[in-house]
């Protein structure tokens, strides 16, 4: 079968944005910045005089075929926009990021994951080809067997300090309508992680993530697609997902609803908003609820200095902790204590992820064994400190037990590497010969510069 997508006249705009971009980039001068309508990073940027880009029109698809197990999208592709188009051809992208404004190239260039990660690992794990706009104006397509197998492999978790991505091919299975939910609680944390590496080597399954609710109260949930299910909830509104993972053994969602079932709550982060409180909900409706509400009300309590005002007010330091960090299961339940004992933020979301065979890798700048089952820790609030403490503590703490327990690091939010670390962690000599071949000019910053000193 042909791709299904109306290749000649996708393929014709999509050269003539292109064109433009790449004569706007052509026609500048000195460093380079992207020109974004709204972000999944949680680092703030220093202000940096440089030239925008504007790339916000790459937001198509493509191309799908379902022979090829294929799709193609422009990469300020939003994937709920993605897996819109995808579902009624009876498809779903591998992995599928939890919030619906993450796009087909942020979750690329970043790190992108979810509970399918156990069985396709990370966003980039599916990745075929990248399209990328250098610093100098210049397209290159990279595969993994081409002249740019080098730029393609290393393209992941580079935050556009290479090139910025203009269209990707990444890989697609096929989707069934429905999902069933089992969650199973533990007391032990030690029979949770059992149960999860087990549950990873289960073939019916298609999906599996955890939730760490407290030192004697973890849920392990497990999911596989079907046909037809006996009712279906509704987490887009009134009822509150995380919630019903300690009231249901069983569950049952329509496919789309169980890949954003993060989203209406951005986990559980709503609650810092007032967004629990039923007659919040229903102010807002499910229109409003959502990550890209409570993105934007964060960023503007930031700028306003709110997010800290409380702690303030009562004599305490607060320090914001954002962060996600892949440990070797191994390792879990020493990280977990240290979690519980020095963060204390509750909940804490788990999630299995294991290179696939199949990866196109390895990827040099975030480089996870192949084949090794790692636990993904998310956790994300604000901590009170009692007593003054240097700006970032609590942070480079866990950068550090992240390290020592043979982790690593997502860069999408605030980190405190000395530079010669970053790179023996981040594929610095790798990125040096990147960014000598791609980027000799220095148009865009370089990966330390982006995601540790905020440029």
């Amino acid at each position: 079968m042909p791709p299904t997508a109306p290749l000649a006249q996708a393929a014709a705009e999509h050269a003539q944005r292109c064109a433009r971009a790449a004569a706007s980039l052509r026609a500048s001068e000195g460093a380079v910045r992207l020109r974004k309508s709204g972000s999944n990073l949680f680092r703030d940027r220093g202000p940096a005089p440089r030239q925008r880009l504007d790339l916000r029109d790459f937001d198509h698809l493509l191309a799908v075929d379902p022979d090829g197990a294929w799709v193609e999208a422009e990469a300020g592709m939003s994937y709920e926009a993605l897996v819109d188009a995808l579902l009624p051809l009876g498809l779903v992208p591998t992995v599928v990021p939890q919030l619906k404004g993450i796009t087909v190239g942020g979750a690329v260039a970043g790190v992108g994951i979810e509970a399918s990660a156990f069985r396709h690992g990370l966003v980039h794990d599916g990745l075929l080809a990248v399209e990328l706009l250098l610093a100098d104006g210049e397209r290159v397509r990279c595969t993994p067997d081409n002249e740019h197998a080098a730029l393609f492999r290393g393209f992941p978790n580079s935050y556009g300090t290479l090139g910025y991505a203009l269209a990707l091919r990444l890989r697609v299975r096929p989707a069934r309508p429905f999902v069933t939910i089992e969650h199973r609680r533990f007391q032990h944390p030690q029979a949770f992680w059992a149960a999860m590496a087990q549950a990873c080597q289960d073939p019916r399954l298609d999906y599996v993530d955890g939730v760490v609710f407290g030192p004697n109260c973890t849920v392990l949930t497990l999911a596989w697609q079907v046909d037809k299910v006996p009712y279906r909830s509704d987490y887009r509104g009134a009822a509150i997902y995380y919630r019903s993972l300690l009231k249901q053994r069983f569950d049952h969602l329509r496919l789309r609803d169980w890949l954003w079932r993060w989203d209406t709550d951005w986990f559980w982060c709503s609650k810092r908003f007032g967004a629990e409180n039923p007659w919040v909900r229903r102010l807002l409706g499910p229109r409003w609820l959502g990550s890209r509400t409570y993105q934007r009300w964060m960023r503007w309590a930031s700028r306003l200095g709110i997010n800290h005002a409380g702690a303030w007010w009562r004599g305490r330091q607060a320090e914001s902790v954002i962060q996600d960090v892949d440990i070797p299961i191994e390792q879990a339940d020493e990280f977990l204590g240290f979690l519980l004992r020095e963060v204390g933020l509750l909940p804490i979301w788990v999630c299995p992820l294991v290179e696939p065979p199949n990866a196109a890798g390895p990827w040099p700048l975030y480089p996870l064994q192949p084949g090794r089952l790692y636990l993904n820790f998310g956790f994300w609030g604000v901590v009170e400190h009692l007593q003054p403490q240097a700006p970032g503590a609590l942070n480079r703490r866990i950068e550090a037990q992240t390290l020592q327990a043979g982790g690593l690091k997502s860069l999408y939010s605030e980190s405190h590497f000395a530079r010669e670390r970053f790179a023996q962690l981040y594929g610095g000599a790798a990125y040096a010969d990147l960014k000598a071949r791609y980027d000799p000019r220095q148009r865009l910053p370089d990966l330390y510069s982006k995601c540790v000193l905020r440029c």
